[in-house]
């Protein structure tokens, strides 16, 4: 499945750039390296209850959009908003906007529940609750792998009144198109670079690495990746990550983005890990 995903990435990278939207986050490939990252990483009991709930995916009518496997499920959040109506409600459900140039706080971003931290939360409780309707627990399941990896791309933890980067407009390398922003860099491109670097990133973690990656709260994990917005993503482009935004394009250079390459991989591998801990608590 991975094989297939890593061939497919140069067409499914041209469609995000041509196809906008402020909540796809890491783009197919990082999505689905989050969840085969967790679905490794699970106990086996906890993947016979995750393959029993996706097995009645079929039932949500979104045949467009399947959810039958773990890989298929943690890009359906973003497939059905293709939908339109029937899924608009969940938009604000990808980020939280938290301002890297103010103290880290999530009152204000997650409002009503309507932010990635509190949804995981809800995803969490649905999933435990056995009492809970099948088909609710079902999607509960599939939002809790996708916002898992929405959490962990930096630009949806943290940003400076630019719509999580979307309106600074860049270059990747050497890569000449003029359809990027720094958005679209971190979700797709420097992501893609990132997974594909070896060592592979799916593969079964020993006890003490699952243990210390997928260590902390919901809350530890949204500063942590909100940090990293703040001390990595913006620095790299700018000198004054608070001072006025660019105006012209600005290049992400090819040494800058080897010095990301740990960081991402660091991030997409903690997510995996830190969705297998998730899943075992509420499916285990």
């Amino acid at each position: 499945m991975a094989k297939m995903f890593r061939r497919l990435m140069p067409v499914l990278a041209m469609f995000a750039l041509l196809t906008p939207g402020r909540a796809l986050a890491w783009w197919e490939y990082g999505h689905q390296t989050v969840a085969t990252i967790a679905w490794d990483n699970v106990t086996p009991q906890t993947r016979r209850a995750i393959g029993a709930l996706l097995a009645q995916s079929v039932k949500l009518g979104t045949p467009t959009c399947p959810a039958k496997t773990i890989e298929e499920a943690s890009v359906w959040p973003d497939c059905v908003k293709g939908l339109k109506d029937r899924f608009s409600y969940t938009n604000s459900w990808h980020y939280q906007d938290v301002d890297i140039c103010k103290p880290f706080d999530l009152k204000a971003p997650c409002r009503d529940g309507n932010c990635v931290s509190a949804q995981i939360e809800r995803d969490v409780r649905l999933l435990k609750d056995r009492t809970v309707p099948q088909m609710e627990r079902v999607q509960a399941l599939i939002f809790l792998i996708h916002f898992v990896g929405d959490l962990h791309q930096p630009l949806h933890a943290g940003e400076h009144d630019d719509a999580g980067g979307n309106f600074i407009k860049a270059r990747y390398g050497i890569y000449a198109t003029d359809r990027l922003n720094l958005h679209s860099i971190w979700d797709g491109l420097l992501a893609e670079r990132a997974i594909s670097t070896p060592p592979a990133l799916t593969r079964r973690y020993s006890e003490a690495e699952r243990q210390r990656l997928g260590a902390g709260s919901l809350a530890d994990w949204s500063r942590e990746v909100w940090e990293v917005s703040r001390d990595h993503v913006y620095p790299t482009i700018m000198a004054d990550p608070c001072g006025p935004k660019p105006t012209e394009r600005v290049t992400l250079s090819n040494d800058k983005i080897d010095a990301l390459v740990p960081i991402v991989r660091d991030l997409v591998e903690k997510g995996g890990l830190r969705l297998a801990r998730l899943l075992d608590e509420a499916l285990g």
